[in-house]
């Protein structure tokens, strides 16, 4: 994109508004006052994208929200204060007090760990774990923190060589004695991971939770500080041991829910309750600092209990979601270019067309497994109800009961980081290791 017409001294800025700015006497980050059609907006003028057009001033509120002004021929703009700092200066952290429970908060990016960058209008990591420590002081009265940067990452850019990395690192923390573990982490990928650290922990002695935010820490409607709070209470102090997601239940602050990791998806784009448990209920609510279990089958913290740590995974695995028409090529794709598994994500019961059966039929035959979810967001497979869904079993494909196609795709990559056999792979798929599998299915409604 040409970025002819901006000016270094006015990011963002160009034609229209570069000129009114430069007339006015304003420099970015100077308070300004804007008035339009007898209405008078009071504010910090701040960057630009460098993407928008040459027609709008921005400025930040006090509030904290910001707002775009249309030039026009009549508007007046006015300097009248000092330059703002709009760099993040974070304060020192508060003091830790002996004898809390000693919680580790890894930082791997994400939302909760971002800031708007005013060059493109967009949000990018830029914070750190003690960053927020810092500017969440109640904290300080849950536990003693210690912080560590992981990665920076954005969610979508998250691979299973971070997944171990994760894994290694929250098993360090817990073999020198830490009571929880709290990883940031950006929603759009967090069920992805929180299911490869559900199959890589095992045996977990304390809690493990994922916290992220659907709106990042400097906005004013920013879900991070809750959802922090909630993350490390449940670390510190509650009776399980096990992956979980600490997120919103509704759009108020009212309560934290702590989803399962094997059983949680994302099931919104913006919202703050956008986490959901699919095929079960959440394991415990937080409600005023309290911890109520919605549960009695979870496991226990127990400081005793040695963890099995079992971090590898073989990402030579694929997630196919079927449609109408699907071309058989497809499968054939993924059996010739050295991959070792595929989860078919089919209809209803756990269904795909015909026209693919011959296909995964050879991908069987050359040692391939093939496992079947529902594109359904409740209820299970069950492949003995139709002649399809039994023609499939009959060609060798694995049925994987109420099991999310995002957990099934991550089980299936951490089994070949364990075996290369097909017949232990296959069992070790249909075996119930984190929860990924419900006993029964729930009734919704």
């Amino acid at each position: 994109m040409s970025r002819i017409g901006l000016s270094s001294e006015f990011p963002g800025y160009k034609g229209e508004a570069l000129k009114a700015l430069q007339e006015a006497g304003s420099e970015i980050e100077d308070f300004i006052c804007i008035t339009k059609d007898g209405v008078t907006y009071e504010g910090v003028l701040i960057p630009r994208s460098e993407y928008g057009d040459d027609k709008h001033l921005v400025i930040k509120l006090k509030s904290g929200y910001n707002i775009g002004i249309r030039i026009t021929p009549t508007t007046r703009i006015e300097r009248i204060g000092s330059k703002a700092r709009l760099a993040f200066n974070p304060a020192s952290p508060p003091e830790q007090k002996p004898g809390l429970p000693r919680v580790a908060i890894l930082s791997t990016g994400g939302t909760i760990a971002s800031r708007v960058d005013y060059r493109t209008g967009a949000v990018r990591p830029a914070i750190s774990a003690n960053d927020l420590y810092s500017i969440i002081p109640e904290l300080s009265n849950i536990a003693m923190i210690e912080a560590q940067i992981l990665f920076s990452l954005f969610s979508e850019d998250m691979t299973p060589q971070h997944w171990t990395k994760i894994a290694e690192t929250v098993a360090e923390y817990i073999t020198n004695g830490v009571d929880g573990v709290v990883i940031t982490h950006g929603t759009d990928t967090m069920g992805y991971t929180a299911a490869a650290l559900s199959f890589a922990l095992q045996n977990l002695p304390v809690p493990v939770v994922l916290v992220g935010a659907q709106r990042s820490e400097d906005r004013p409607s920013s879900d991070a500080a809750t959802n922090m709070i909630g993350a490390v209470l449940a670390a510190a102090n509650a009776p399980f041991a096990e992956v979980v997601v600490a997120m919103h239940e509704k759009i108020s602050d009212e309560s934290i829910v702590l989803h399962r990791g094997t059983k949680v998806r994302k099931c919104h784009t913006s919202r703050r309750d956008a986490f959901k448990s699919v095929d079960g209920n959440p394991i415990a609510r937080i409600t005023d600092e309290q911890i109520t279990m919605l549960t009695n089958d979870y496991s226990k913290r127990n400081a005793s209990t040695e963890l099995i740590l079992k971090p590898r995974f073989d990402d030579r695995v694929a997630l196919v979601k079927f449609d109408p028409g699907m071309s058989p090529n497809i499968i054939d794709w993924h059996a010739d270019n050295g991959y070792k598994g595929t989860i078919l994500e089919g209809t209803g019961l756990g269904h795909v067309s015909r026209a693919l059966f011959r296909a995964i039929g050879k991908t069987i035959e050359k040692g391939i497994v093939v496992a079947m979810t529902s594109q359904c967001v409740w209820g299970r497979v069950d492949m003995n109800v139709y002649e399809n869904g039994r023609d499939l079993l009959a060609l060798g494909v694995v049925p994987l009961e109420d099991m999310l196609p995002e957990s099934a795709l991550v089980k299936l990559m951490w089994v070949f980081g364990q075996t290369d056999d097909i017949e232990e792979a296959k069992r070790l798929l249909r075996s119930n290791i984190a929860h990924e599998i419900s006993e029964r299915t729930i009734k919704i409604g």
